[in-house]
């Protein structure tokens, strides 16, 4: 069992389980830039992977841009400049000379990638224009740092589009949503779209939609974002193509981006008390094979274990044989803090029904499947185990919600929802007398809605979210 209860002190059961699975190594001698560990980096990278896969379907073109940043460049837009000029590292010298311009290492790519989009855009033939990376960005982040949720360098995905029209790119941000939905099945990870406010909203945006999910401490985690621009970033940098009628025209852009916040929300989303509990798709084994032998037909079972995991890898499965000199049960433990979804064993007795036992890593239940079928068998049980992790993680989001009508008794470790009239003045009276923070109005406007402003009781034509964030 774990030193530290998941219910009890969340923060401090995150930080255990993190570093007892070694999916990140915190002592590097720069805080809050960590390094990825093998099993940490397997995981992340088959996260990654759904997103390539998502992004080249949809016919966006994978790029590189460099890191660092020109300072004139990254200062084009002032609202994006104003965003992070407390968060930016600066670059002042090569080697011992002074640099004539400063260099950024890049927050974020918007200023790297536009003064490029305006040698590349000509004609409405060349739009849209869709492209991603998958990088690191640098953040200086000034609160606790905590592997995968604060870090101050940050592997990151982001994607850009430019658009011959508003409506184009309002399109653009539906079908990012899609893609989402299909991404986060994968990591069996439910979460609120929401309409940030405007004094939350992306630096340079003309809106932002925040990416929430839920933790077991009632608290939000902000996994992503999608970010409508119009005409914000290309009038600056110029960014325009000529139309049908010759007519020179301003694209309209839109981003989209999502960071290894994913998998903290996986681990706090999931795991346990032991340990790690992976979702299948990601797991960087999603089985573990434990031979169970005595001395007089060790390598009997030794074969059979490793002709079973051939079998399953050979099936696109990502099958691992531990065998190990040590005892099973000291197996079981390493395992199960690692959270792979599927263990099997097989012995000696199990060799001759022609049967390999199974247990599963979410629910605990043990059975046994057929050595023809094995395959087949696993697939399901996976299958069963993605269902019951997305299931249960959706129970516990929907159990945090929580309807509120006055500002007297808001609950601890809830996501409130409730009327607001949209004034500024009644959203920052909520946040402050609160602490808490508005999320925003849902994506897409919920229809239909009736209610009362909770802090000046006018009229409300939408209800916000509200929540303590991670």
């Amino acid at each position: 069992m774990s030193r530290l209860e998941k219910d009890d002190n969340f923060g401090d059961w995150y930080l255990d389980i993190v570093e007892r699975a070694g999916l990140s190594d915190k002592r590097y001698p720069i805080k809050g830039m960590n390094v990825w560990t093998p099993y940490g980096w397997k995981a992340m990278s088959n996260i990654d992977r759904f997103i390539r896969q998502e992004l080249d379907a949809t016919q966006h073109d994978e790029v590189c841009f460099p890191l660092m940043i020109p300072e004139t460049e990254f200062k084009k837009e002032k609202d994006h400049i104003k965003g992070f000029d407390s968060e930016v590292y600066w670059v002042t010298h090569a080697g011992l000379n002074e640099l004539d311009v400063r260099l950024v290492l890049r927050p974020t790519s918007e200023t790297a990638m536009y003064p490029m989009f305006a040698l590349w855009v000509r004609s409405h033939q060349d739009l849209p224009l869709k492209v991603y990376q998958i990088v690191n960005v640098f953040r200086y982040e000034t609160k606790q740092t905590r592997a995968f949720m604060r870090v101050r360098e940050i592997h990151f995905f982001e994607s850009h589009t430019c658009h011959a029209t508003e409506e184009d790119a309002q399109g653009q941000i539906d079908e990012d949503a899609e893609m989402l939905s299909r991404i986060a099945g994968k990591l069996c990870l439910p979460y609120f779209l929401s309409v940030r406010t405007e004094w939350d909203k992306f630096p340079g945006a003309h809106y932002t939609v925040g990416i929430d999910t839920v933790m077991p401490n009632g608290k939000t985690l902000q996994i992503g974002s999608m970010h409508h621009y119009r005409t914000n970033f290309s009038e600056p940098y110029e960014i325009t193509y000529e139309d049908e009628n010759s007519e020179h025209r301003h694209v309209h852009q839109t981003t989209y981006g999502m960071s290894e916040r994913l998998l903290g929300a996986v681990i706090g989303a999931h795991s346990d008390d032991k340990g790690l509990i992976m979702p299948p798709d990601i797991a960087p084994f999603q089985v573990v094979i434990i031979p169970i032998f005595s001395k007089d037909n060790s390598a009997v079972v030794l074969e059979a274990a490793r002709l079973l995991a051939a079998d399953l890898s050979g099936q696109g499965i990502r099958a691992k044989l531990d065998d190990r000199d040590a005892r099973p049960g000291s197996k079981y433990y390493d395992w199960e803090i690692r959270g792979v979804p599927l263990r099997l064993e097989i012995g000696g007795r199990d060799i001759e029904k022609n049967v390999v036992a199974f247990a599963r890593r979410d629910t605990g239940e043990k059975g046994q499947i057929e050595r023809g079928s094995v395959g087949e068998g696993v697939r399901l049980i996976l299958g069963m185990i993605s269902s019951s992790l997305m299931e249960r993680a959706r129970a516990s989001q929907e159990s945090k919600l929580q309807d509120v009508a006055s500002l007297d008794g808001i609950p601890e470790g809830r996501v409130v929802r409730f009327g607001w009239c949209g004034c500024e003045e009644c959203g920052h009276r909520f946040e402050d007398t609160q602490d808490m923070k508005i999320l925003g109005t849902p994506y897409p406007a919920e229809k239909g809605y009736s209610g009362k402003c909770i802090v000046c009781g006018k009229e409300a034509a939408q209800p916000v979210l509200a929540a303590r964030t991670m």
